[in-house]
């Protein structure tokens, strides 16, 4: 055989291949449309409502076109926030879903937003949202360069905008997201509204003047739960001896939940004002979660630190769960320009060799550091506004996590090694995974 004819011949192989995986592709897509489970929202929307304006408290205003919900029976707060930007190519369900951004209108960097739409809001076996960081929409807006009408995910049901519609959530398309974002950077994060009411786009000074400051309310009491509630591991997830944790619940991500069930732990988790000395059933650590606003108005949550401190009862935070330690060990905590938002922030471990020595002591083997290094650095998903003075730490305690990028801090602990927190996400969701072994630490403490 010639080698035209061998070429040939693998020619029309490869041609008969795509042809074939083109017809199974399709087969697939129109099989799945028809057996999946279908949200009440699930036609994506390609038409938009209009000309629309995101006004800033600084007088700056940025043009687009709406999509969502623009529905003019809403209160006063509809469309209004403090304006944050998260860098973040995907992850846009679990973030609009995340309660840390409870009161905030968010900016996308990525240029391409809702692509791969959104997955279904049906609930796992324990109650919880199987897919999303909460059962709710917690943003009061979304600001993008480019929303996608059309979505393609084996995992969709719905269009982003659809979702939003059904939420009662404002957007705004068409942004130059890039000019804004580094507005925010220069400026700081401020007040906005989105709207296309002219008299609002016309009297600017007012419509951002009766723009409430979220940060002035007790964000964390808004998305707490109300009640304890308790989640037993699955049988075959449970260790050989069995721990449980006393979760505070500031506003508690639903892949923290996650980490800490799969990894046979049972969760008993109580609102942000439970009082620790109140709980009749047995526990063998305490947790501390994430949450939105300043950590300073999360004072019966202090007080709950404070007395498991000094009961000696291992304790572990989460991003504001850090800030709240700090707080309950007599530290301070400010709050940041910009924050940090985003899947991408390197963070560097921090420790003298003596503190190495004295905490792998008092620690099992699976508790201790991971690597022998002094110094490493993991990447991490973030997304607070607020941060630790780490001037403010007292003794016996010290920076154990540091920011690569600006330097402020990322994580405290105690000499003991006992309590200890950190200001990014473990559980990710989104983002990378590569601090999820912090989980295990905090469970093999409670084994000592």
């Amino acid at each position: 055989m010639s080698l035209d004819e061998t070429l040939l011949k693998y020619y029309n192989y490869i041609k008969k291949s795509i042809i074939f995986s083109s017809f199974l592709s399709w087969s697939l897509c129109l099989f799945c449309s028809c057996t999946l489970p279908q949200a009440r929202f699930l036609l994506p929307s390609s038409t938009t409502l209009g000309m629309t304006h995101l006004l800033l408290s600084d007088g700056t205003v940025f043009q687009g076109e709406a999509f969502g919900s623009f529905d003019s029976a809403q209160d006063d707060t509809f469309g209004t926030g403090e304006v944050v930007f998260n860098t973040g190519m995907a992850g846009y369900p679990e973030s609009m879903t995340d309660p840390s951004y409870r009161g905030q209108i968010l900016v996308t960097t990525y240029p391409l937003i809702g692509n791969y739409g959104v997955p279904s809001e049906e609930l796992n076996e324990w109650g919880f949202s199987k897919n999303f960081e909460s059962e709710e929409i917690h943003i009061r807006g979304l600001v993008v360069a480019q929303v996608s009408d059309t979505y393609s995910h084996h995992s969709a049901v719905s269009s982003l905008q659809r979702w939003m519609e059904h939420h009662k959530i404002p957007g705004i398309t068409g942004v130059d997201t890039r000019a804004l974002t580094k507005h925010l950077r220069e400026k700081g994060v401020m007040l906005g509204r989105i709207t296309h009411d002219s008299a609002a786009i016309s009297d600017k000074r007012l419509a951002v003047s009766e723009i409430e400051d979220p940060n002035s309310r007790n964000l964390v009491a808004e998305v707490s739960c109300k009640e304890p509630i308790t989640y037993n591991p699955k049988p075959e997830t449970s260790n050989e001896k069995p721990v449980t944790i006393l979760s505070y619940d500031c506003g508690m991500k639903r892949n923290i939940l996650r980490s800490f069930l799969r990894r046979g732990v049972k969760v008993i988790r109580v609102p942000w004002d439970y009082d620790l000395d109140s709980c009749k059933e047995h526990f063998d650590g305490v947790f501390i979660s994430n949450g939105p606003g300043d950590p300073k108005t999360c004072v019966p949550t202090i007080k709950a630190i404070k007395r498991a401190i000094e009961k000696n009862i291992p304790t572990f935070g989460i991003c504001l769960g850090n800030q709240l330690m700090a707080l309950a060990v007599g530290g301070d905590t400010f709050k940041l320009p910009y924050g940090h938002r985003g899947v991408n922030q390197p963070c560097l471990e921090r420790r003298a060799i003596s503190d190495k020595r004295q905490a792998d002591s008092l620690l099992p083997p699976a508790a201790r550091y991971p690597l022998p290094a002094e110094h490493h650095c993991i990447i991490t998903s973030q997304n607070h506004g607020f941060a630790v003075d780490e001037k403010s730490l007292p003794a016996g305690w010290h920076v154990w996590w540091k920011n690569g990028n600006d330097g402020t801090v990322e994580g405290i602990r105690h000499d003991s090694g006992r309590f200890f927190a950190v200001q990014f996400h473990p559980e990710a969701a989104p983002g990378p995974e590569d601090a999820g072994y912090l989980f295990d630490q905090f469970i093999a403490c409670l084994k000592v």
